[in-house]
């Protein structure tokens, strides 16, 4: 009866008459192990049936080559573009990657961090919830000196990394481009004032009225969860408005692209009664008639040197270089804000 068991290396080098170590080097690609000989081993290890045993491997090793990822939702075109880069460089690398979503809820942030670390992840990249106070969830991964990357939605912590655009200088070009085109009452959607992105995207818009001699009205910021609702609530209560705005700046373009088509509904014209903008340049915000005037949020790009950042840590520990990275964006003017000036 043929006895079914794993080939080793062993095996392959009692085939070949070579010892095991060089045979290990030829198949982990060792440059010091003639090309001819690599073939051979290759070859002889393919056709007795070997396979690596990457679980015995990582065990010597003490890692998973495994990467935990957080993010605040999956449903979304802009995380979705981040986690393709985050990809592009797990799968150079040779890494494996584990996916959560918190919803953007802390709590289920907190279930997520510990189902990664009882995982065993060699590092994590996290994206906050929207109502993540603290880092004290995050104690069980900086104890043990396994490397953490925020990114997008950050939080300043002693040796983690930050990859992140000036969401502060976006909010202020924004804003200006709205006030260089005649808006004098300008509103602004924005998220959950804990996050870093809508409170220095606020701090952009709010300096760069002051710095146009307009008063902020604190009536004039609306804070909410930046979905389609959100939108839809926000020209509802424009309607409302004796003396409505004549310019809105919102956080994001799912919002931009509802408000556009809420204001059309109620006949009201875009740009030249109300002109609006938007962030992130998503492909949504040229769908809409007029095109959505937007920022250009080099997302793939950011999951990429947010990865890359990481196996920086990973492979050199010491590493103290670095602890925020900020990525250009890029004024984006469209139609929708184009009003006669």
């Amino acid at each position: 009866m043929r006895e079914n068991k794993d080939i080793t290396i062993y095996d392959v080098a009692k085939a070949l008459g070579l010892s095991p170590s060089t045979v290990s080097r030829a198949l982990k690609n060792h440059p010091h192990i003639s090309s001819a000989t690599k073939k051979k081993i290759l070859a002889c290890a393919s056709e007795m049936g070997y396979r690596h045993n990457k679980f015995a491997s990582n065990l010597r090793q003490k890692r998973t080559n495994t990467i935990g990822v957080v993010v605040p939702k999956l449903k979304s075109y802009f995380m979705a573009s981040v986690l393709s880069g985050i990809e592009k460089e797990t799968s150079r690398n040779g890494y494996g990657l584990i996916i959560t979503q918190s919803q953007e809820s802390w709590e289920k942030e907190i279930v997520c961090i510990n189902t990664l670390f009882n995982s065993s992840v060699d590092g994590l990249l996290v994206s906050l919830a929207s109502d993540t106070e603290n880092a004290n969830h995050f104690k069980s991964f900086f104890n043990r000196g396994i490397p953490i990357v925020f990114f997008d939605r950050v939080m300043d912590c002693n040796g983690c990394v930050n990859v992140v655009i000036d969401n502060y200088k976006a909010g202020y070009e924004l804003t200006s481009h709205l006030i260089s085109r005649g808006c004098r009452k300008i509103m602004h959607l924005g998220g959950n004032m804990l996050r870093n992105v809508y409170y220095e995207r606020f701090r952009g818009y709010r300096q760069a009225l002051i710095d146009n001699n307009i008063e902020f009205d604190n009536k004039m910021l609306v804070v909410g969860d930046m979905s389609n609702k959100t939108g839809i609530d926000l020209v509802n209560s424009i309607l409302k408005m004796k003396h409505r705005p004549d310019g809105i700046f919102t956080s994001n373009d799912t919002t931009g692209v509802t408000i556009i088509l809420e204001l059309q509904k109620a006949g009201i014209r875009v740009p030249d009664e109300i002109a609006v903008a938007g962030f992130n340049n998503e492909p949504v915000s040229q769908y809409v008639t007029p095109n959505l005037t937007t920022v250009d949020y080099p997302a793939r790009e950011m999951g990429e040197l947010a990865m890359k950042m990481l196996l920086n840590k990973l492979n050199d520990p010491q590493d103290q270089n670095l602890n925020t990275v900020i990525l250009n964006h890029k004024l984006i003017i469209r139609q929708s804000s184009l009003k006669e000036s």
